[in-house]
C-alpha cells in the first residue's frame, strides 16, 4: 500500500500523511525545539532552577535509538510536507509495555483532532511490535493532554483528587493487544 492509498483509506485530507521518522530527521527538528519551548512555557517556575532542563528531557534524556525499530518508533504528522504533530514510542518496564513520548501538535493546528491520530497511529505501529500495553505521562498543567488520553481509553493511575502540583507527572496506561484473529494471521 503506497502513501497516497493509506491517506485516503484513513479519510484523511490528502494534504496529511503519518510518516516514520526519527529524532534525527532535520523533519523532526522543529517539532522537538517547539516541544522544549511548550515545556520550558508551562513549567518555568517548576524548572526555573535548571534553565535546560527542558532541553535536556526532550534531547537526551533518551537516546534517539530508543524511538527507532525493533523496539520503538517515531512518527511525524506532516501537513503539506510541514510536520505538525508527531509522537514516539519505545521499550518500557516489560517485553509488553512500550512508553509513549513526545506526542505534541503544534500550536497552530490544534483542536483538529491531530493528536488523536498520532496516538492512535502510535497505538497500532507499537501492537505491530508485539507490544500489549501503553504506558505514558503527562505533566499536571496540561490539560488537553490528559483529556484526549482519557478519551482515548486510557485509566489514569494517579490520584484524580490529589495535589497534581506535588504529583507532577501524571501517569496512564491502555491495553493495546492486537485481536486474536490478527495475532495469528
Amino acid at each position: 500500500m503506497n502513501a497516497r492509498t493509506a491517506i485516503i483509506q484513513d479519510n484523511q485530507p490528502d494534504q496529511d500523511r503519518i510518516i516514520t521518522s526519527s529524532p534525527r530527521d532535520p523533519l523532526a527538528k522543529p517539532l522537538l525545539e517547539a516541544l522544549v519551548g511548550e515545556y520550558t512555557t508551562r513549567y518555568h517556575d517548576v524548572i526555573g532552577r535548571d534553565p535546560g532542563a527542558a532541553l535536556h528531557e526532550v534531547y537526551h534524556r533518551y537516546p534517539p535509538e530508543a524511538f527507532e525499530a525493533p523496539h520503538g518508533g517515531f512518527i511525524l504528522l506532516l501537513r503539506d510536507g510541514v510536520p505538525v504533530a508527531g509522537g514516539a514510542f519505545m521499550a518500557h518496564d516489560d517485553p509488553q509495555t512500550t512508553e509513549f513520548k513526545r506526542i505534541w501538535t503544534h500550536a497552530d493546528h490544534r483542536r483538529q483532532g491531530l493528536a488523536k491520530r498520532v496516538v492512535e497511529a502510535l497505538e497500532q505501529r507499537a501492537a505491530a511490535l508485539g507490544y500489549a500495553r501503553v504506558y505514558l505521562t503527562t505533566g499536571f498543567r496540561q490539560p488537553e493532554a490528559e483529556a484526549l488520553y482519557k478519551g482515548l481509553g486510557y485509566t489514569a493511575l494517579y490520584d484524580p483528587l490529589g495535589d497534581r502540583e506535588a504529583q507532577f507527572s501524571l501517569p496512564f496506561e491502555k491495553s493495546i493487544a492486537l485481536p486474536r484473529e490478527v495475532q495469528s494471521a
